[in-house]
């Protein structure tokens, strides 16, 4: 069983669904969130490894809770996803701090390597 936390947000049901089965296939811990504010307790309480952030969220949009995720960790690791062509929206995320987009719909193959391959590479500061 694998030890890393992925936290899942996403206002659409069906995608963190698919999100959370094919990333528990591959041994990781899963959590949900389908708005800001669940986002932000869940990554308080669980300390997630890494976030998979989707931009287009009714209310606190992925710009805001991606700038609230990095206020209470600077170095958590957030993949964003995008619906949109949204490219200003795309570089803003990746200018505070994202390290890579996804565009909807998205290769479920490709968001698994991405997943890997991030939480792969170690944080010697910590």
């Amino acid at each position: 069983m694998n030890d890393k936390k992925i936290l899942i947000v996403d206002d659409q049901f069906g995608i963190r669904i698919l999100l959370n089965e094919v990333l528990q296939q591959e041994g990781y811990q899963t959590f949900m969130a389908a708005n800001g504010e669940q986002a932000l307790v869940l990554q308080k309480q669980e300390d997630p490894d890494l976030v998979l952030l989707d931009m287009k969220i009714p209310g606190m949009d992925g710009i805001e809770i991606l700038k609230r995720m990095k206020q209470a960790d600077k170095d958590i690791r957030v993949l964003i996803m995008t619906a949109y062509g949204e490219l200003d929206m795309i570089e803003e995320a990746l200018s505070l701090g994202a390290l890579t987009h996804f565009a909807k719909p998205f290769d479920i193959d490709d968001i698994r390597k991405a997943v890997k391959k991030h939480l792969l590479v170690v944080n010697y500061d910590s």
